[in-house]
């Protein structure tokens, strides 16, 4: 099949992939629709996270573009291996990168196109390198917080006090908070799951002050007929009303409103991941803070602290919501000082104790 036949015809500046899926002429008035939306709406039928699904279709079109544009179904396991392979020669791509890659078109052929592929051989594999996380000293912690402004200082220390991913701490809804019990329950976190995380008292008193002030502007957005914000799968479709309910309300709304085109209705989103990067970011430089160091980072900082303050790896593995306690022993290694806790000779030799 011609990449005309599978995706439409060539326009003279910059082409877009993917206009048609190969398949059967569809009935008359109908038309036929792009793979990539059809790669979409396998994942949303299958509950994927939004980013999963971002990766997804990203990857599906490079892996057509790769090979010239030719439709998937014409293509089985060599061109997958060939394209798998550049990634990691040409590319010099990391490991979960090429996982990712192997997932999203494992993914195309066996959720979207029905074909699913056979053992896939010869394909060379990228480097894991083993890697300690970046951790940031509780001063170094405290000094980057007081750089921070506002609304990303808020959310920077709750990463840090609570353990949280980025995503994770943005997408707290006012419903989630318990301020009785200092506690956050973590919706559809990593691999769909649930989880109870701290909520701490510097964040909570905080917090507060900022949903009694959000509630009578939210409240004020409702007589005006806005007030809207997205709810999880089907919810909306049960209660439509619960879109301008209080309690569904993200802790840190966004600035502005978005505009959905397939509901054609706007709705309130929650800031912005790059806001906090960017703030982040820019607090490390004001610091002096060499590290090379992220929101992520915090997270990182969360566990190791914890544990160097004797908190049982267990109940730290069940805060991060990993599923192997090895993910969580990755950070005792900030437990011993310097080497290992060797003690360097040329210490002795100085004379310090």
């Amino acid at each position: 099949m011609h990449a005309d036949e599978a995706f439409g015809p060539q326009k003279p500046e910059k082409q877009r992939l993917s206009r048609e899926t190969g398949a059967p002429p569809p009935p008359d008035g109908q038309t036929r629709p792009r793979l990539l939306d059809l790669v979409r709406r396998a994942a949303r039928a299958r509950h994927l996270a939004p980013n999963t699904e971002k990766a997804y279709v990203y990857w599906v079109r490079r892996f057509v573009l790769f090979h010239g544009r030719r439709h998937p179904r014409e293509m089985r396991e060599p061109e997958v291996n060939a394209f798998l392979t550049d990634l990691a020669v040409a590319g010099r791509v990391a490991s979960a990168t090429q996982n990712q890659a192997l997932a999203g078109l494992l993914f195309l052929y066996e959720e979207v196109l029905q074909q699913p592929l056979d053992r896939l051989q010869g394909v060379v594999r990228a480097k894991r390198p083993k890697r300690l996380p970046t951790v940031l000293s509780p001063e170094e912690v405290q000094t980057v917080l007081a750089a921070m402004p506002g609304q990303p200082r808020v959310i920077a220390t709750l990463l840090y006090g609570a353990g949280l991913r980025l995503l994770e701490a943005l997408q707290i809804r006012v419903k989630d908070v318990d301020f009785s019990r200092g506690e956050i329950m973590i919706r559809q976190a990593k691999g769909g799951k649930d989880r109870v995380a701290v909520l701490p008292q510097c964040v909570g008193r905080t917090l507060v002050d900022q949903l009694r002030d959000l509630r009578i502007r939210h409240g004020v957005e409702v007589d005006h007929g806005r007030g809207r914000v997205k709810l999880p799968g089907a919810f909306a479709r049960k209660h439509p009303a619960a879109e301008q309910s209080w309690a569904w309300q993200w802790v840190f709304p966004g600035d502005r409103d978005f505009f959905d085109r397939e509901e054609r209705r706007s709705f309130r989103h929650h800031v912005h991941q790059t806001v906090v990067q960017r703030a982040l970011r820019d607090a490390l430089i004001r610091a002096g803070i060499s590290k090379r160091a992220s929101c992520h980072t915090l997270r990182h900082s969360f566990a190791t602290h914890l544990l160097q303050d004797g908190y049982d790896i267990r109940t730290v593995q069940e805060l991060l919501g990993h599923n192997d306690v090895k993910t969580t022993m990755l950070y005792t290694h900030v437990l011993n000082r310097g080497g290992r806790g060797v003690r360097s000779p040329a210490d002795r030799l100085a004379g310090d104790s």
